[in-house]
This record gives C-alpha cells, structure tokens and sequence, in this order.
C-alpha cells in the first residue's frame, strides 16, 4: 500500500455515485438494463453484495463524504432545517469531507454533479463543495429537477442556470460525464505528478423520467413481460451469478400493486420504466467516456474507482395533488416551462407519455418493485429493498482478483476509512479551528485480497424507520411499528420475522441501537414531527407526503 509514500505513488480516488437505482437495475446485478461500462468494471474488480446506504439522497451523500453517521454531519432528514442540531439540513463544522482530508495529502479535488447537503440554494455558504475541500464544483445545489434546464446549476460559487437555458443539447447527465472528462484530462496537464479525487455525483435515474429518444427506443419492449415475470428472472440471474443465495424467497409483489396481468394504461406504464432504463444507460456511456479519458491519459491503472447509489428504488409517485407552483417556487425543483416556454405537464397522466423537457413524471411503485428486486420496500426505508445498493471497486493497481464476489456487511462511512487506508491521508481530530468527530467507518482494504467477516455492528435512523445490524441478526422497524427481526444468512429478503421467538436477542439490539441514536444525535420521530409542525412550511410539506 501507498502510506508513507510520496504524494504522487497514491492512488486517484473516483467515487461515481447516481440517484434513486435500485439493486438489480444494472447488468452486472441481475438487471435488463444495458451497462457494459460498469459490467466491465464489475468483470476485472469487486462487486459487493450487502453494502449499504442510508435511505436517502442528502444523508447518504453526508455519510459517504464524511464517514459518520448522517445525523452526526447535520443531515438528519434533509436539506432542510427541522429544528434540533443533527437536523439543520445543512453540513456542519463537526466533520471533514474526502475532499477535506485528501487536501492535506496533497490532492487536487474535483466535483461534477449533484451537492444536495446544503440548506443555502442560491448564495454560497461554507456548505457548500468549494468551502468543503473541492478545488472545482460543476453541478446542482438543490437534489433534483429537469435534465433539460435543472435549477441551481452552479459552476465554483456562481450560479450557471443560464448555460442550459442557452443550450438546445443541454441534457444533464451528459454535462456530468463531459465534465468529469475535461477535469481529467485538464487534470493531467497541469498536475502530472499529484494524485486527484474525483467526486462524480449523477441524478441519474431520479425522477424525472427525461431521457433522449434514441436511448428510451433501445427499449422498447424490453419490459413487455411485465414486473412479475421480471422479478422472477432477475433473481434467478441473481442466484445464478452468486450475489443472492438460492435460499432466499423472492418478497411478495408491493401488495398496493396490480399482477401484472391487470395492468392499467400499459402502454404508459411500459414508456416510464424504459424510459428510466434510459436514463440508467446514457449515465453508463457517460462513464464508459470517464474510464476511457483516465485510459488515454494513463492514470486508468492507479485510480481507484467505486460506484454506488445513494438509496434504494423510489417509490413515490410525482406528488399526488401537488401543484406545480409548490414544485417550482417552495421546493425549487422544477420549473414551470421549458427552454421554449411551453409549459411543463407536472404529476403522472397516462394520456402523456414521459421523457420530454414538457413532461414531470415517475415510474411509480411497481416498477420500483422490480428495481429492488429481490428486497422489501424502497427508498425512505430501511428494509433492504431502501438500503441494499450495488457497490463495485475497481483498482488495478491495488485489486488482483478480477470479478470477485465480497459479502461482507459494509456500509457508507466505510468508504472514509478505506480512502484514509489507501491514501496514507490523516483523518484529523481538529479541522479549521473545529473539533472533528471520530470516523465511524473501517476499512475495507482487507476485502480486496480475500472475503472477511466480524466486524462491529452496523445502524440506521430515517424518520424514525431505524435499524441494527449485528452479525447475522437483523433487527429493524418500519415507523410507527414494532420492532422485527431477520436472520441474514438463511432470509435476506426479510420473509420470516423471529421477533417473537427471539425477545431477549430483540432486546439487547434495540438498547445497542439506543444507545448509538443517542451518541448520534438521533431524536425519536414523534418530536421531529413535532417541531417541523410548528415550524410549518416547505419542511413539514416534504415529509409528510411521505408518511
């Protein structure tokens, strides 16, 4: 390994994280959906099968670029404030970013794509990327919009809004991937001899469904049999391919969702899923274009690249009564017409198909079932269909085994420690005058030589839906009810709940879970709804659609 090295024997780093996928969308995770960019590094790297995110875009996004816990960092929800510390909506001074940490080591920093761990949209603030350790930012503030004219697009501190407005090709993914490309290739000539963090942070496939029409044609057909026969077929390459154990039981279709035999307005419903497919594959040929610069440029062997998605599939439908005026003017995710003026048809309508910069749709909760095949729940949750995610790792340098399988249970402040590991980088106790709170991660170095097991336990906390991994045992609780527990190893799909067989287990794992939602700040769901109900306003709005 690099510590203690010169600068310039350290690794690259390159996390690729994108927005809302599920776990078996992908290719190389059992999907239908054509990904040979990341197939390939899957085939000459590591694919993990029970790494996990938190729940969520904001509070994943803190932990992966903090390494602690979301609640720790002031993302406890969202961006925005719900009242308490831990729950600011905006990055505090108690922790460090990757960008933070590799500066000390000499590394030049970069971002392309979504921020969406600042509660200041407009003026810059010292949360946002180029106040946190990033030398260079291109990208959105704000967690979503359009792909065709996004709100919020930023470039450094200056708002660049007008660049999409101007642009009749401008389509979002793509700028991410054209971006990511220039800094590395602007990286290599002048930096030669300094290693670089790359942070490329797509919204790719969150909604909305926007994606060109050359992509959504490739599917066409695609789903025609439908998410029930799907579902059935991507475990079985999921077993087959080693990722799932063939004892697991496919969950049962979301009980609020038709068979697929019963299906309504089909021809509308097959369009969302191949057009969110769509948006999965422009965002692979975007890093097929990201591998190929660090190959022409010679820093492909030395770079460390992970990909992963910051929650499980969503669910949620567009907002269900939502106006387009609370979209566009309170959430300031959308905005009310296109380039050309023409309005923008907001909410799920059959009778309009998705994909173009006029439509603001999703693809709802079945398809979502298919995406998290073959898990519970979604995105909010932590059940793992909402916190279960594909994870790769790829360093030809560092990694020998190419197409390995690791089922150790790791999840996002994991990523710190392991970068801390391979760098040689110090993780600091103070940082800019502030105390820094310890790394709740470890590293995942010793997985890349060989599969391991025994490390310490594992949590979660999203609105009050919270979770505690210990070895095998799983106990988790879906707000507002009752603790369940899972045995990992013989039911991953969360089938058979052994609560009430094992209550002492159940016991002793809910006061672990006590005792580190107290260390972290976490406050029981009832007195957050509580203050956000009294406070009133956007925050109050966005997380009650969601109950």
């Amino acid at each position: 390994m690099p510590n203690g090295g010169r600068a310039s024997d350290s690794p690259n780093i390159l996390i690729i994280l994108n927005d809302d996928m599920g776990f078996s969308d992908i290719g190389c995770y059992g999907g239908e959906i054509e990904t040979p960019n990341l197939d390939r590094l899957a085939a000459n790297g590591l694919r993990y099968s029970q790494f996990y995110n938190t729940a969520r875009c904001s509070p994943s996004r803190a932990s992966l670029l903090t390494g602690l816990h979301p609640h720790q960092t002031g993302i406890g929800i969202l961006t925005y404030s719900n009242g308490p510390e831990g729950y600011a909506g905006n990055l505090n001074k108690s922790c460090v970013t990757l960008a933070e940490v590799l500066k000390q080591k000499q590394y030049k920093t970069y971002l392309s794509g979504k921020w969406h761990i600042s509660s200041s949209l407009t003026e810059p603030t010292d949360a946002w990327p180029l106040q946190r350790g990033f030398d260079y930012f291109f990208g959105t503030i704000i967690g979503a919009g359009s792909f065709y004219n996004p709100n919020t697009l930023t470039r450094g501190n200056h708002n660049i809004e007008h660049e999409a407005e101007t642009n009749p090709s401008f389509f979002y993914t793509d700028a991410i991937s054209d971006q990511a490309v220039a800094y590395i290739r602007q990286h290599k000539r002048a930096h030669p001899e300094t290693p670089f963090f790359q942070y490329v942070a797509y919204t790719a496939p969150h909604w909305p469904l926007h994606a060109h029409e050359e992509d959504i044609a490739k599917y066409k057909g695609r789903f025609d049999a439908g998410w029930d026969r799907l579902r059935e077929q991507r475990l079985q390459r999921l077993v087959d391919d080693g990722i799932i154990h063939p004892n697991w039981q496919l969950t049962d279709r979301d009980p609020t969702q038709p068979p697929w035999t019963e299906a309504e307005n089909r021809e509308w419903t097959l369009r969302c899923m191949e057009v969110y497919a769509a948006q999965i594959d422009r965002m692979d040929q975007g890093i097929g274009r990201i591998t190929a610069a660090l190959e022409e440029t010679g820093q492909f062997e030395n770079t460390l690249i992970i990909f992963l998605s910051d929650n499980g599939a969503c669910a949620e439908d567009i907002p269900e009564g939502v106006t387009a005026r609370e979209l566009v003017d309170q959430l300031m995710i959308a905005k009310a017409t296109t380039r050309r003026g023409e309005p923008v048809h907001f909410g799920n309508n059959p009778s309009i198909l998705p994909g173009g910069e006029d439509t603001y749709q999703s693809y709802g909760t079945a398809w979502a079932n298919l995406s998290n095949t073959p898990f519970r729940l979604y995105k909010h949750w932590v059940h793992e269909g909402g916190i279960a995610t594909p994870f790769i790792v790829h360093w030809p340098r560092g990694i020998k085994e190419k197409g390995g399988l690791r089922h150790n249970p790791s999840q996002l402040p994991d990523i710190m420690a392991t970068i801390v590991d391979v760098t040689g980088a110090k993780y600091p106790t103070f940082y800019d005058g502030h105390p820094i709170l310890p790394c709740e991660g470890e590293s995942l170095v010793p997985s890349f030589a060989s599969a391991y097991t025994g490390r310490s336990p594992l949590f979660w906390e999203h609105e009050g839906n919270a979770a505690v991994r210990i070895g095998k045992w799983k106990l988790v609780r879906k707000y507002p009810g009752p603790w369940e527990l899972y045995d990992m190893e013989a039911d991953r799909t969360e089938m058979h709940d052994l609560a009430a067989q094992n209550p002492e287990r159940v016991r002793a794992m809910s006061e672990q879970y006590h005792l580190w939602a107290k260390r972290c700040g976490v406050i029981p769901r009832e007195k957050i709804l509580e203050l956000m109900k009294a406070e009133g306003g956007a925050a109050f709005w966005e997380e009650e659609k969601q109950t």
